[in-house]
C-alpha cells in the first residue's frame, strides 16, 4: 500500500516494528517534492512519533482482529469494558482512551482493535444519543435559527442545541466534533 493511502486508524509495519497510525497529512511545500507527514504510534512502546514519507512509498498493512465490547463502568481512573461473546472483562487506564473517554456511558458498545491479543485502540461509533440535563427554558414562538443555546448532557458535556430542545429531550450528537445533529427518534 502507498503511504498517501493510510488511514487514521491503520496498522502497517515499519522498520520491523507494528504502529498505528494516528495521523496522515498530505503536505505539499512550496519548493520540493509532496510529502506524507505520518504521526504513528508504536504498539510495542506507545511512543508517538512523526516520519516524513513520499507518497510512493510503499508499507506493508498487519492484520489486526476486531471485536465487539461494551462499556461497563467506570473504575477510579481505569473503565471497564466486557466481551460481548466470552463476558470477559478488560480494564483499559483513562490515558488510553484520551479525549473519547469523556463520551462513555455505561453500556455503550464499541469495537476494539486487538493486535497480538492485546487491545491497540477503542472505536466508539461516531454518534451517540443523550439525555438533555440542563438547559434554558424553551421560549414560546422560538424556531429552529442559528441561534443555539447551551445544554449539558448526562455524561457532564456541553453542547450548543437549538432553542425548540428541552431538559429530559434525547438528543444525537456527532462526537467526532461535539455537535448537535437532530432529536433522538424514539
Amino acid at each position: 500500500m502507498n503511504c498517501i493511502d493510510l488511514r487514521r486508524g491503520q496498522v502497517f509495519d515499519y522498520e520491523g516494528e507494528a504502529y498505528f497510525v494516528v495521523e496522515n497529512e498530505h503536505v505539499t511545500p512550496g519548493k520540493g517534492r509532496a510529502m506524507c507527514q505520518v504521526k504513528m504510534k508504536s504498539i510495542r512502546t506507545g511512543a508517538v512519533v512523526q516520519r516524513r514519507f513520499r507518497p510512493q512509498d510503499k508499507v506493508e498493512l498487519i492484520f489486526v482482529e476486531k471485536k465487539d465490547m461494551e462499556y461497563l463502568y467506570q473504575d477510579g481512573t481505569s473503565y471497564v469494558f466486557m466481551d460481548t461473546e466470552t463476558f470477559d472483562q478488560t480494564s483499559l487506564h483513562a490515558d488510553f482512551l484520551g479525549d473519547d473517554a469523556r463520551w462513555l456511558l455505561p453500556n455503550t458498545r464499541v469495537q476494539v482493535e486487538l493486535y497480538d491479543g492485546r487491545i491497540i485502540n477503542v472505536n466508539l461509533p461516531d454518534t451517540m444519543t443523550f439525555e438533555v440535563r440542563e438547559t434554558d427554558p424553551v421560549v414560546k414562538g422560538q424556531t429552529a435559527t442559528n441561534q443555539y443555546k447551551p445544554a449539558i448532557l448526562e455524561n457532564g458535556e456541553k453542547v450548543m442545541v437549538p432553542p425548540f430542545i428541552s431538559v429530559g429531550e434525547k438528543i444525537r450528537v456527532d462526537i467526532r466534533d461535539g455537535k448537535y445533529l437532530e432529536r433522538a427518534k424514539s
